[in-house]
C-alpha cells in the first residue's frame, strides 16, 4: 500500500467523522426543537380546554333552569378569595341538562406537590356539591382571582360575607407548564426547562348578574 492510499483512507476517515459528527449534531438538534414545540402544543391545549371550562361555568354563577329556586343572583357566590371561589349554578350532572336544582359548584387550587418532574405544577380541584374534589393535572402553576364591584371598584380578598352580594365581575388569571421536562434541556435552569403558556379574562361577568 503506498504512502499516497494511506494518506486518502486518513482523509477519508477524517471527513466521513466530521460529517457522522454534523449529522449525529443536527438530528440531536432536530429532536430537541421536536420535543420544544410538542411541548409548547401540549401546553397550549391543556390551557384551552381549562378555560372552555372555567369560562363556561364562571359565566353561569347564579344560573338555575328554575329561577324560583335561585330567584337573587347576588347571593349565588358564597366564598371568594384570590386562589377559590364556591358558587351556586344549575349543572348537567347525568347529561341530560340541568335539573332546576342549585348545585354548589367550588374551585380551588392545591399545593405545589413537584407534580412529575416540574416542582412548580399544582391542581386546580373542582368540587361539585359535596362529591370528594376531582381535579386534572394539566400543568397550572398559577390560578389567581379578582374581584370588581359594577363600578369596577376592586375587592380585597378574601371577600368578605358582607361584600360578597358586591361582587359584579371576577378577573381571572391563569398559567400552565408542561409537567414534564424534556432529557435533552435537563441542564437549562428550571425555569427555562418548560414551556408555559398564560391566560386572562378580564372582567368575567355571568348574564345572571342583569336580574339585580
Amino acid at each position: 500500500m503506498g504512502l499516497q492510499t494511506v494518506i486518502d483512507l486518513i482523509g477519508s476517515t477524517v471527513i466521513f467523522g466530521w460529517l457522522f459528527l454534523i449529522t449525529i449534531t443536527a438530528n440531536a438538534s432536530n429532536k430537541e426543537d421536536f420535543q420544544v414545540n410538542q411541548g409548547e402544543l401540549i401546553c397550549q391545549q391543556n390551557l384551552v380546554e381549562l378555560t372552555k371550562l372555567l369560562e363556561y361555568d364562571f359565566r353561569k354563577i347564579g344560573y338555575c333552569k328554575e329561577p324560583d329556586r335561585l330567584p337573587n343572583p347576588t347571593l349565588a357566590i358564597l366564598l371568594a378569595d384570590s386562589t377559590r371561589i364556591k358558587f351556586l349554578t344549575d349543572l348537567d350532572l347525568d347529561g341530560t341538562g340541568p335539573d332546576g336544582f342549585p348545585d354548589s359548584l367550588y374551585y380551588y387550587l392545591g399545593p405545589a406537590g413537584g407534580w412529575m418532574n416540574n416542582p412548580r405544577v399544582r391542581i386546580l380541584y373542582r368540587v361539585v356539591n359535596n362529591l370528594p374534589a376531582g381535579g386534572s393535572n394539566l400543568g397550572v402553576t398559577n390560578f389567581r382571582l379578582t374581584y370588581f364591584t359594577q363600578f369596577n371598584d376592586t375587592l380585597p380578598t378574601p371577600v368578605s360575607a358582607a361584600n360578597l352580594q358586591k361582587i359584579y365581575s371576577v378577573q381571572i388569571s391563569m398559567s400552565v407548564e408542561n409537567t414534564v421536562a424534556s432529557a435533552m434541556v435537563a441542564t437549562v435552569p428550571l425555569n427555562s426547562q418548560f414551556q408555559s403558556a398564560f391566560w386572562q379574562q378580564r372582567r368575567l361577568s355571568s348574564r345572571n348578574y342583569m336580574n339585580r
